[in-house]
């Protein structure tokens, strides 16, 4: 048996989460107030996620960069490679909000998408 202490994100409370697994299979959650908090210690000790936030070159616009994230969450071990592949990345403006700037980020199937509009220099 094994216990892994977590701080729930699911909800604004910030449980204090223990989660005993035995042979890399949950079996119980403790700590939860809501069912989010059971939720997310199952997902975060078997297949952890996150959002990828950033920011991507803009050529000829009012902003050097446009602040982008990820769709959805990608694999916690895949953050670097979607960070890598959007160091190639490079838009030509406008860039409009929700605008996919990557597609298929490093191979996970989600895109990347401009969290910002970012206007063409010298238009108004």
């Amino acid at each position: 048996m094994e216990t892994r202490e977590l701080t729930c994100i699911g909800c604004p409370m910030g449980c204090a989460l223990t989660v005993t697994l035995d042979g890399g299979a949950v079996t119980a959650v403790a700590g939860n107030t809501c069912p989010r908090g059971d939720a997310y210690a199952r997902k975060e000790v078997t297949h952890p996620t996150r959002i990828v936030t950033t920011t991507v070159r803009v050529r000829g616009g009012t902003l050097a960069a446009a602040p982008c994230k990820t769709r959805s969450d990608v694999p916690k071990g895949k953050i670097f490679d979607v960070v890598r592949a959007l160091k190639a990345v490079e838009a030509d403006a406008p860039v409009a909000l929700g605008q996919v700037l990557l597609a298929d980020a490093a191979g996970t199937g989600v895109d990347v998408i401009a969290t910002k509009a970012v206007g063409k220099a010298g238009k108004n």
